[in-house]
């Protein structure tokens, strides 16, 4: 596949425009040859994660043993302070710089070359930074020139030799065999490749439609864990499918053969067949890891911090209404799945709205008195910290919506097909669309629109720094006019 979104190498063979194949012969195939692998979608994301990891680990080593050979150099005693120092001083800004750098991402599996070059950018950027802060702090003195820059050297050698090492562990493990690769039929047949999975919309009740969530929901299974998906479908079901693609979070690509509206980011190819490329995952392995230990890193202490106002307000639902203490509500999260959303109850139990299909208006008489508080301050929200504990959420994030929120009398996807797209990313406890103000009531079209820009416009310009401002300008809109 070449174009936007690829694996480096990557090819479909052999899908003659017209070709028929037996569908059921393909699968049978498929599956002899996931045996042979002996892993299926979520052990083979689990092994590149351990396979990043061990490739972390060589670098780590191959920078001490850089450093070792540094001081054997120059003092003829391995553990010298000085050379252990310059390892100390490196080595935690090499990670941070490496993972930033995607060092660490799928593609420098099986592309040597390329994680070379990034390792050592990065281990060069650390150095330089180190010597920086050094010459700045006036502590140069205490770092040997000689031993830093045999070390130097030396590093760069083992650097080269470790990536090389992990190479073939890699191939060795894996036979480079690293993505997973899947073929929709939708009413086309084409002959597939053996290493190529094969799913048939009506065999498998795939039929697209963008007015079915559950449809949208057993989509998003049969796509967990892939890393590209191509669709054979006739012209007139192209577009629809590439709705849904963009809002998966998969490298998407649709068998075609002329140009229409699909808003395509690349062209590639499977075989002697052109498709374009419609959807790109946002976040690559190293970016999403990123974002993760971020949420682990603020949402472990908040719970902690806030356990005393989580058990106030639990025993003061209970005092104040008869009922549960959470609202539980299926809402609408990544790839378009389905989730439970964790809420503080704020309604009269007999008048909670499961679906969400009536927004709260200003003096809705559902809502209870304690309710109306912890609405207007955004406390009810504070349990889907335990969302983002169980990954569903991340703090930041387009909100999750109920399947049955309307903007005026439209569904949520009756008003823009965009919709779906912002589901390519977890959704948050907040969002830049909430720190903008657009929050409450969705009384006319506009609301969602508003809402929808700046989702999408935070999809398309991730980065951890964007995440922390965001969360930082939430507190100033933690009572809101329109929160009730």
């Amino acid at each position: 596949m070449r174009g936007c979104c690829p694996n480096k190498g990557e090819t479909v063979a052999n899908a003659g425009a017209g070709g028929k194949v037996n569908v059921e012969v393909v699968n049978s195939a498929a599956k002899e040859l996931r045996g042979q692998r002996g892993v299926n979608r979520a052990q083979l994301q689990s092994l590149r994660i351990q396979l990043c990891v061990t490739i972390l680990v060589i670098d780590c080593l191959a920078i001490l043993v850089g450093c070792i050979l540094g001081n054997v150099i120059r003092f003829h005693e391995p553990f010298a302070s000085a050379g252990l120092n310059l390892c100390a001083a490196v080595l935690p800004l090499y990670v941070g710089i490496a993972i930033n750098s995607d060092a660490y991402g799928t593609d420098v599996l099986s592309d040597v070359q390329t994680g070379i070059s990034r390792a050592l950018l990065g281990f060069l950027f650390a150095t330089f930074a180190v010597f920086f802060l050094a010459f700045y702090m006036k502590v140069n003195a205490d770092m040997s020139r000689m031993t830093s820059s045999v070390a130097i050297g030396a590093t760069f050698v083992t650097l080269v030799m470790g990536r090389y090492a992990g190479y073939f562990y890699v191939k060795a493990r894996t036979g480079m065999d690293l993505v997973y690769d899947l073929l929709i039929l939708d009413g086309v047949e084409v002959p597939a490749p053996p290493n190529m999975h094969v799913l048939d919309t009506e065999r498998d009740n795939l039929r697209p439609d963008t007015s079915d969530p559950r449809m949208l929901n057993r989509l998003a299974k049969a796509l967990r864990g892939v890393d590209r998906v191509v669709i054979a479908c006739p012209p007139e079901r192209r577009y629809i499918w590439s709705i849904l693609l963009k809002g998966s979070s998969v490298n998407g690509y649709i068998l075609t053969e002329e140009l229409d509206r699909l808003g395509p980011i690349g062209i590639g190819a499977m075989g002697d067949r052109n498709t374009l490329a419609v959807a790109c995952a946002p976040l690559d392995l190293g970016k999403r890891a990123a974002k993760r230990t971020f949420d682990l890193a603020v949402t472990l202490p908040a719970v902690v911090f806030l356990s005393p106002l989580l058990l106030l307000v639990a025993i003061a639902i209970k005092l104040d209404s008869r009922g549960p203490v959470f609202f539980l509500q299926p809402r609408v999260g990544r790839g378009n799945r389905l989730f439970l959303v964790y809420k503080f109850r704020s309604m009269k139990t007999d008048l909670t709205d499961k679906d969400g299909s009536k927004s709260v208006t200003k003096g809705d008489n559902r809502v209870t008195h304690v309710g109306r508080f912890i609405r207007a301050t955004s406390i009810d929200e504070l349990p889907q910290l335990f969302n983002v504990l169980r990954g569903d959420m991340s703090l930041v994030g387009p909100r999750p919506h109920a399947l049955g929120s309307t903007a005026g009398k439209e569904l949520f996807w009756e008003v823009d097909e965009r919709y779906w797209l912002r589901h390519a990313l977890k959704p948050g406890l907040t969002g830049l669309a909430q720190v903008r103000g657009y929050r409450g009531e969705t009384a006319q079209p506009e609301d969602l629109s508003n809402r929808l820009t700046a989702d999408l416009e935070y999809l398309a310009g991730w980065t951890l720094w964007r995440d922390i401002t965001i969360l930082f300008s939430t507190i100033k809109v933690i009572i809101h006019k329109n929160a009730y």
